[in-house]
């Protein structure tokens, strides 16, 4: 009887080993907090800033993601995501910290980075690394290279793995001026613009241009930088000297608030026009949203959209984190359904490296049958320079919300 009960323990014993095994090797899934199911998964990595200045930017990018993730692995399909989201407090130096983190986590694609100036430098290093990388936000043509600056020299090479989702910064720029041209606008132009940020004289460069070519009156320009981004006034003041019924604004939400603030406080009110930075002043803390009011943007989403896709993401994204989600939280959903479908349909699986993925995403984004409809476009394209194609829509700030013009 002994020697019986023996041999049943060590058969129990056996057969614990070999589950707990099992259990472990690779291949088999694990759910994660986010719906992923551990090694099956493809592991997508995530940039932006959750905290300082840029905050409203990454954390609505971050939130997208883990909707976007969520909804594809409760699918019964073949591809499903593990996604890890990294802060780099807007900071070129952190970025590249967090973009290590998360190659050292094993990322074999990576979504990000949000900002502009660090996607600059993490795109340089997923690029040589080899990996796919799609950002939601980062406009700079710097960040994909390959464009020719305005005396036709290309500084930057073309970087094969970098593709964006967000309109480049040329297109903003020539699209606002078509845009305030064609709906006219305003007769007298003024511009304030960071020159010291890559996006926001990215815009202001090609706008220039473009403003030129279809007889805008810009009759002032004036420039900051990140170190003198709190008092305004004497920019605001030459604008308003100069006559300008419409000051363009090619830059980011918080300098932006600022300007509000103070051309009110010199009673300046000429008519307000931005791009896709702004998107989010509505959300920023102690901001007095009346001073927004009739400001206008060029945006590829508005949260007010009709269509099932829009109402059922902003119900969910207010139901999951309050508020309504802004262009750069749709941006973020588009990338990862785009990359889902490229996975799906070049047959990509978890077992393959990252240059593996990148060569498959690759083929499949500068396919001629490859188009992507999603929150922010209907039949997005990507040329081979990494850009995409797909229409902007105007909208104007109405007590208080985003509404479609």
């Amino acid at each position: 009887m002994k020697k019986f009960t023996r041999i049943i323990c060590v058969m129990l014993a056996l057969v614990m080993a070999l589950a707990c095994f099992s259990g472990c090797k690779s291949g088999d899934t694990q759910t994660g907090s986010d719906g992923s199911t551990g090694t099956s998964t493809i592991k997508i990595g995530g940039i932006g800033p959750t905290t300082g200045k840029a905050a409203l930017y990454g954390q609505a990018v971050k939130n997208a993601a883990e909707i976007a993730v969520e909804e594809i692995n409760a699918k019964d399909s073949s591809v499903k995501f593990e996604l890890k989201f990294e802060d780099d407090e807007n900071d070129p130096e952190k970025s590249t910290n967090a973009y290590n983190n998360l190659k050292d986590w094993g990322m074999q694609i990576l979504c990000g980075t949000v900002t502009t100036q660090p996607c600059i430098a993490v795109s340089s290093e997923a690029n040589n690394d080899k990996i796919f990388t799609l950002t939601p936000s980062a406009s700079s043509t710097d960040v994909i290279g390959g464009q020719p600056d305005a005396d036709g020299n290309v500084t930057i090479q073309r970087k094969d793995t970098i593709y964006q989702m967000c309109f480049t910064d040329p297109n903003q720029g020539t699209a606002s001026a078509q845009y305030i041209k064609e709906q006219n606008l305003g007769t007298k132009i003024a511009v304030i613009y960071n020159n010291s940020d890559a996006y926001s004289t990215g815009i202001y460069q090609k706008f220039s241009a473009e403003a030129e070519k279809l007889g805008l009156d810009i009759v002032s320009v004036n420039t900051f930088t990140d170190d003198s981004d709190n008092d305004f006034k004497p920019q605001l003041n030459d604008a308003k000297s100069k006559g300008a019924d419409l000051l363009f604004l090619p830059i980011y939400y918080t300098p932006a608030s600022l300007i509000l603030k103070q051309a009110k406080e010199i009673s300046y009110a000429p008519k307000f026009f931005g791009v896709d930075g702004m998107d989010g002043i509505l959300s920023l803390e102690n901001f007095d949203t009346s001073l927004a009011e009739g400001v206008m943007l060029l945006t590829p989403f508005t949260a007010d959209a009709t269509d099932d896709l829009t109402k059922n993401f902003v119900t969910k994204y207010q139901e999951k984190y309050g508020g309504i989600p802004n262009q750069f939280a749709a941006d973020m959903y588009d990338c990862i359904y785009a990359i889902y479908e490229a996975c799906i349909n070049q047959g990509v699986t978890s077992d393959m490296t990252a240059e593996e993925i990148s060569q498959k995403l690759i083929a499949e984004f500068t396919s001629s049958d490859f188009t992507f409809s999603g929150l922010t476009g209907e039949n997005m394209t990507w040329s081979d320079s990494g850009e995409v194609s797909k229409a902007p829509k105007g909208m104007v700030i109405k007590n208080g919300e985003y509404v479609g013009m």
